[in-house]
């Protein structure tokens, strides 16, 4: 992940403060959402629950990576579960966009990756959507906590999900652990 972070650090001292051209400002300027991420990951790395771990396929493009969270409590303990996360170059006004890519039985999570977590979304009415304040470590630790802490049945994205849940909470588990089974190993 310092790949970028030594570049940019290499690339400053060789240009020095102001020594550069305009030709060459251009063609090696780097956005403010790569600065952030620079320091963001490498908070992230250093504060991920045990239950998740973080993948950069490349280690030059921090706005693109895979998360794996596995349970270790709860109806989805047992599961690995995948998921992507694009960082847009309008960050931090904008959230990232995430995508869960393993199938699941899930409130929170349809069958095709859509997540209802809040900090996901650019405007809520309760306030507890994204921020320029908010980083890439809550966005883990918010989905990871859609597996116990955050898991709701009240105001699911899933409605038969939930439904089923209300209905019988042990075919529930039974077709969670199904799930786990086919999908999430």
């Amino acid at each position: 992940m310092l790949t970028l972070a030594s570049k940019l650090k290499r690339d400053d001292g060789v240009r020095g403060p102001r020594a550069s051209s305009p030709a060459s400002d251009s063609t090696r300027r780097v956005s403010v959402r790569d600065k952030l991420l620079i320091k963001e990951v490498a908070d992230l790395e250093a504060n991920l629950p045990c239950t998740c771990k973080v993948n950069f396929p490349d280690p030059n493009k921090l706005h693109y990576f895979q998360l794996t969270v596995t349970p270790d409590e709860g109806y989805y303990q047992g599961g690995k579960f995948q998921f992507e996360t694009e960082v847009p170059d309008a960050y931090n006004m904008v959230p990232p966009k995430v995508k869960c890519l393993t199938r699941i039985w899930h409130p929170n999570i349809t069958e095709t990756g859509e997540i209802c977590l809040s900090l996901l979304r650019e405007h809520s009415i309760d306030g507890t959507g994204w921020a320029p304040t908010r980083t890439l470590k809550d966005i883990v630790w918010g989905l990871n906590s859609l597996f116990t802490d955050l898991l709701n049945f009240d105001d699911p994205l899933n409605i038969e999900a939930a439904e089923h849940h209300l209905r019988d909470k042990e075919d529930f588990r039974n077709k969670v652990e199904d799930y786990i089974k086919r999908y999430a190993r």
